[in-house]
């Protein structure tokens, strides 16, 4: 990895690079997320009739899952693409939500408006989380909630983790996710440094739930690609000097690898450790 591409991991990416991956989220990541979110909803409370603002939405993450409980739902993401898809989901199933394309560092949204404030693997990657925080905190109303769900311990994370070895086996010099700063999806991997920063944001009685994992399953090399790519544009930039010639092979030694685990038989599965961190206003 280049510096610049190192810097770009640790300081995060131009709305370009998250509309750039919209549909490869839309299609190959989001599906697999529905159990995570209503964990998320569950925990922090969400009922039927509440106003429920999902921050850094993507195509929908936690906003589709609080509509079909009920909420009244508002759902932000700087990217257009994905604020298109998320209304296009709304649209075809009759939902009570509306998108719309917002920076969540400065969220254009009155003081104490919302119900309940939540994001999932959204303001988990911003570069200033704790200003982005600070935002989801201000727009809730007293006494309301707001809850962020982001991954745990990088070593648990074994999609990526075996990602990272089909890499090396074509590309052995490939130095792999900075271990002296990692990117930004790990900021808050430790559950102590989540209750922090959700504490300094302005939250009282913060609980960091650690019980929940996230579940990947895969039957195919291009899958397993798809997945990584499509989740953020980390990955990509990790990737991005490589030729279509080592893209190709690195899929094809991922298929191997899948097929190893799950010994022929159905999907390789891979588990992510998540914490989710709650508070009230």
């Amino acid at each position: 990895m280049t510096d610049m591409q190192h810097e770009t991991t640790r300081q995060g990416f131009p709305v370009e690079a998250w509309d750039a991956i919209a549909a490869l989220y839309d299609e190959h990541v989001a599906p697999g997320e529905s159990d995570l979110a209503l964990a998320g909803l569950r925990l922090a409370g969400v009922r039927k009739g509440d106003t429920f603002l999902d921050v850094a939405t993507g195509p929908g993450g936690l906003g589709l899952p609080a509509a079909r409980l009920g909420a009244k739902v508002l759902a932000v993401d700087w990217a257009p693409g994905m604020i298109e898809r998320f209304n296009a989901h709304v649209a075809a199933e009759g939902l009570d939500a509306e998108g719309r394309v917002m920076e969540c560092h400065r969220l254009d949204i009155a003081d104490d408006t919302y119900d309940v404030t939540g994001s999932q693997f959204g303001v988990m990657l911003v570069p200033d989380q704790a200003r982005a925080l600070r935002e989801m905190v201000r727009v809730t109303k007293p006494g309301g909630r707001v809850f962020l769900t982001a991954y745990g311990n990088p070593d648990e994370f074994e999609a990526l983790h075996f990602f990272v070895s089909a890499v090396r086996a074509v590309v052995p010099e490939f130095e792999g996710i900075p271990e002296d700063e990692p990117p930004l999806e790990f900021q808050v991997s430790d559950p102590e440094v989540l209750r922090r920063r959700l504490t300094d944001a302005g939250l009282k009685d913060v609980t960091v739930d650690t019980s929940h994992h996230e579940r990947i399953e895969v039957l195919s090399g291009q899958q397993l690609w798809d997945w990584c790519i499509g989740g953020n544009p980390i990955p990509g930039a990790l990737v991005a000097d490589f030729t279509d010639e080592q893209r190709e092979d690195i899929i094809r030694v991922l298929d191997g690898m899948i097929r190893e685990r799950s010994a022929h038989n159905g999907p390789a599965v891979f588990t992510a450790p998540l914490n989710i961190g709650v508070g009230t206003k």
